[in-house]
């Protein structure tokens, strides 16, 4: 069987394109600002990504850094100004977070009109009842790689191995939405394979690398890859390992396939956020 490779980086470049487009036709520019705190590695590369492509779109890009030590606190305070920012369009806190702060309650603390990560409970709540402000990014992202190559979600049964308030729960409740009928798995699931092998659409964001093999997939299955990390040898790779390709009708790559749409979303939630609040 011929795998379709399910190009992620080619159709968020004709989102950014798009965007990139409409920004420059505005007055006033979109801003995002996304909030760091710690050093922690890998935070720091996605903020950088972040913010270089909110810049190649126009938008404008304010990062706030702040130390280990920061207390809850002080972070809320932090947070509470840029919601009265009226010049602050988009707010997005980068996690992880440091051990001494709450997450929940930081994420809850961004304004819901403002919350382009789509983790307040306000627009939690209004992506479960099938009327959302903002998705997340990479639940969105990976519903309109879906829509792109054409794949028929009603009626289908879609497997989705995570549960995580990032991509897990939130893109089970789209795919719901899209009338698909819907099997959440997760780390205390028995006999995974059972479940991953009867989808036609499975989804995968657990960041194992290569945990879904080639027995693990049902022939002709649309599989959609979200995990990103390192294996053991410090190479990227996806929690599918490539011998799915086999058997899979199309699939994401790692890279290049569900990473840049997370991207391109966020800079369509921050245009959308900037467009609410009354930017022409």
């Amino acid at each position: 069987m011929s795998c379709r490779i399910i190009d992620g980086k080619a159709l968020a470049e004709k989102i950014r394109s798009r965007i990139t487009k409409e920004v420059a036709s505005m007055k006033t520019k979109p801003c995002l600002s996304v909030v760091l705190v710690g050093e922690d590695s890998a935070s720091k590369v996605y903020v950088s990504m972040k913010e270089v492509a909110c810049i190649g779109a126009g938008m404008k890009s304010r990062n706030i850094k702040l130390p280990e030590s920061t207390t809850e606190e002080k972070l809320l305070a932090e947070i509470r100004a840029l919601n009265a920012d009226k010049s602050v369009h988009a707010i997005l806190v980068q996690v992880p977070l440091p051990k001494q702060i709450n997450e929940n309650r930081i994420l809850e603390s961004v304004a819901a009109e403002k919350d382009v990560d789509g983790f307040n409970p306000c627009n939690i709540g209004r992506l479960h009842s099938r009327s959302p402000t903002f998705v997340p990014a990479t639940p969105k992202g990976i519903m309109r790689l879906l829509d792109e190559a054409g794949v028929e979600l009603a009626g289908k049964h879609a497997v989705v191995v995570g549960r995580s308030n990032i991509v897990g729960k939130p893109v089970a409740a789209l795919l719901l939405a899209a009338d698909a009928t819907v099997t959440q798995c997760h780390s205390k699931t028995k006999d995974l394979a059972a479940f991953t092998k009867q989808a036609d659409v499975l989804v995968v964001a657990v960041g194992k690398p290569r945990m879904i093999k080639k027995d693990m997939v049902k022939k002709g299955a649309v599989v959609i890859d979200a995990g990103t990390s390192r294996d053991a040898n410090g190479k990227l790779a996806g929690d599918v390992d490539e011998s799915v390709r086999d058997v899979a009708s199309a699939i994401t790559p790692v890279p290049g396939g569900v990473g840049p749409m997370t991207i391109a979303m966020l800079l369509e939630n921050t245009l959308r956020a900037a467009r609410n609040q009354g930017c022409k």
